[in-house]
């Protein structure tokens, strides 16, 4: 697997790897307006945000795509990367390929974008992201969560964090 730069013609397969409204907010939450999205709405989201150097769409292959995920600074200092819409092809899944991306993704924000402290969140409903992001070395960085209201339901968003080197 290598993971590359996003490009426009990927957000085509992205865009169709979540099967319900369910899934898709599990992926992005509130972040997109509607659902389904389609390819020209990850494409315009991301080159308002490309500009700034602070935000870094990325890809994973094998032969084909089988993964995504962003990476963004998330202060001025730009030691603390916030991994974000981490995703990974149906077809491909329970393979190890989260994990594999998600150590690729670490490796990239270390040794590319000079990063002391990773982040993300994840929805506690989400029990296979969550057993995934652990399993490459994330943990519980406190209890108290943003809840969102969500297709009628309350979920709690878990924060994570990973510390390089420790």
């Amino acid at each position: 697997m290598i993971l590359r730069e996003f490009k426009a013609s990927d957000a085509e397969k992205i865009v169709k790897w979540t099967r319900s409204e369910r899934e898709f907010r599990l992926w992005c939450a509130d972040r997109y307006e509607n659902y389904p999205i389609k390819p020209g709405n990850m494409t315009a989201m991301y080159s308002g945000c490309g500009k700034s150097g602070t935000f870094f769409p990325l890809t994973a292959v094998e032969e084909d795509v089988v993964g995504h995920l962003i990476l963004r600074y998330t202060d001025e200092k730009r030691e603390t990367v916030r991994f974000g819409f981490v995703i990974v092809d149906n077809a491909v899944r329970g393979r190890g390929l989260g994990r594999k991306m998600l150590e690729l993704a670490k490796e990239y924000a270390v040794n590319v974008l000079n990063a002391k402290k990773l982040t993300l969140g994840v929805f506690d409903v989400n029990t296979a992201a969550l057993r995934c992001y652990r399993a490459a070395g994330f943990t519980e960085a406190d209890s108290s969560g943003e809840v969102f209201e969500i297709l009628g339901e309350s979920w709690k968003c878990t924060e994570l964090e990973y510390y390089p080197g420790l």
